[in-house]
């Protein structure tokens, strides 16, 4: 057995190193060399339902444009070659993938209705998946519909793809649930085998010329490895045994997926530092792992794992409030006198 080895959803990985979903993941031809650079598994770009729906909107409105005229004109007009949806090209994208990796591939679906997302659950599945990923990506902005509406349709979502598919299920969550803990534990037990912390919202911008909204793709920063270390820690005792965990958001180094190692991730995921480094980052990024192991006496990732969670710390306040008092005392100003002046 490898040092690196690892488990995440059932599946046997060479290293604790995932890439998750991005432009490198999204070709076959760019998976491969992923791969080839040292990935352990890839992570697709999701299949958004309601990009689906909008292409078929848009294609009935099509065919229906002149069904109003006289019936004869329609046989003007020569027959259609059929046409490759959004769905059927991501569903393709799978199986070749499939076909040409070795490592597991894990795809990604994002719906806007419970029965969209059991239906292409079961798709993604035929298709050949090792795995799937449930991006709950969505703002809460409607001012009837309380927290605990939004959470019991997270809830439902898991549950009816979990009746609709044999695939190992990951839930990849936001940090924006009232209680998360608790809301945590409700997916594992709707039939989450893993959560995936975080999803980070991307904020819109405005161009102050054009008075328009536009998106702006901001790479994540190491620091943002903070807000997942302290749920993973809090969380991995309440997982145990029952669902695995996945850090993502701000793991850019081998020490970075130590840290995640340590408060109780099975594996790390990766993005931006790829986009910023290229690929053979991920060669980088497990060498430095390698070393911090020989460095701390660890021989393997699994006894590591979980060391520093909330419940094998030696302080668990550190994760809660406590951490916060200290923070807030940890800062001093630049240049600050460590005396107070002495009054006339």
């Amino acid at each position: 057995m490898s040092r690196l080895t690892t488990r995440y959803l059932g599946l046997e990985l060479r290293t604790p190193l995932v890439a998750s979903a991005g432009p490198y993941t999204r070709t076959p031809e760019s998976a491969l060399r992923l791969q080839e650079a040292g990935a352990s598994a890839i992570v697709m770009p999701s299949l958004f339902e309601e990009e689906v729906a909008r292409e078929q909107d848009e294609l009935s409105r099509a065919l229906d444009q002149g069904s109003e005229s006289f019936a004869e004109a329609l046989n003007y007009f020569p027959a259609l070659a059929a046409v490759e949806s959004t769905a059927e090209r991501y569903l393709a994208s799978v199986s070749e993938m499939k076909q040409r990796l070795d490592i597991p591939v894990i795809a990604s679906l994002n719906g806007t209705s419970p029965g969209g997302w059991a239906y292409f659950a079961g798709e993604i599945e035929q298709a050949g998946a090792d795995a799937l990923e449930l991006n709950l990506y969505r703002i809460a902005a409607d001012p009837a519909q309380t927290g605990a509406a939004v959470e019991e349709r997270d809830v439902e979502v898991v549950r009816r793809v979990r009746q609709a598919t044999r695939l190992p299920l990951a839930v990849k969550i936001s940090p924006a649930y009232s209680a998360l803990a608790n809301h945590a534990v409700r997916l594992i037990e709707a039939g989450a085998d893993g959560l995936v912390l975080f999803n980070r919202f991307y904020q819109p911008d405005i161009d102050p010329d054009s008075r328009e909204v536009i998106p702006r793709v901001s790479l994540s920063e190491p620091w943002e490895l903070r807000l997942p270390l302290r749920w993973l820690a809090i969380l991995r005792p309440l997982s145990a045994g029952r669902a695995c965990l996945a850090a993502s958001s701000g793991v850019a180094s081998g020490v970075d997926v130590a840290k995640a190692l340590l408060v109780g991730a099975d594996v790390a995921m990766t993005t931006s530092a790829l986009l910023r480094h290229g690929r053979e980052h991920l060669a980088t990024m497990e060498r430095e792992l390698m070393a911090w192991l020989d460095a701390n006496e660890y021989f393997t990732v699994e006894e590591l794992r979980g060391s520093v969670s909330y419940a094998a710390s030696d302080d668990p306040a550190a994760f809660e409030r406590a951490n916060y008092l200290r923070v807030l005392r940890s800062w001093n100003p630049p240049n600050e006198l460590t005396t107070r002046p002495q009054l006339p």
